[in-house]
């Protein structure tokens, strides 16, 4: 498969797997997985799913202590990175350019070699500094989506409310989908 048609998805120990869940099952073998060691308990906890269970149709899967990994260098190709659910310390981290973890690492690479980084925080409610990062972060060109479901669109089951963010995931990476529901008006 073409490098360049590869998305990164990056998950952390923030609550929220699910939305990470189902963008790498829309996305399919397009997806390259980074999961940091935080995030494999959250996995089980929120999916009761091992970590290999929980990639299920992704190309690859990283461990994200792994910095010699190719995801970690300017020269590895890729079409977007996503880390959802993103926590308050991979923000800061982020922001104040520290990488010392592959996801940390990849978004540096994304930031460097202008790729689009989208980042999907989970954590409520959110502090100041929190705010300020992800305001700096905003002004580098990074989208910010936070995991704010829409319920115009009557859900009725979780997976709607899922469905809703991750089709604004797919929405900002360009990616055609039939999931979540669009606004078209009120009703008539």
């Amino acid at each position: 498969m073409d490098p360049e048609s590869r998305f990164l998805v990056a998950v952390t120990g923030a609550s929220g797997v699910l939305y990470a869940r189902r963008l790498i099952e829309i996305l399919g073998p397009r997806t390259d997985v980074i999961l940091t060691k935080d995030a494999a308990p959250v996995i089980e906890i929120e999916t009761g799913l091992s970590t290999k269970e929980f990639a299920g149709p992704a190309n690859i899967l990283y461990r994200g202590e792994d910095l010699a990994a190719a995801p970690a260098s300017g020269s590895h190709r890729f079409r977007a990175l996503v880390v959802v659910p993103c926590s308050g310390t991979t923000v800061a981290k982020i922001a104040a350019g520290i990488a010392d973890n592959l996801v940390t690492r990849a978004a540096a690479v994304a930031l460097k070699e202008r790729r689009p980084l989208v980042l999907v925080p989970r954590e409520t409610p959110l502090s100041a500094i929190v705010l300020e990062n992800l305001l700096k972060l905003a002004r580098l060109g990074v989208v910010v989506l936070p995991a704010s479901p829409g319920f115009y669109g009557g859900p009725r089951r979780i997976e709607d409310l899922v469905d809703f963010v991750v089709a604004r995931i797919l929405d900002q990476l360009g990616v055609e989908h039939s999931i979540g529901v669009r606004w078209t008006g009120p009703p008539e």
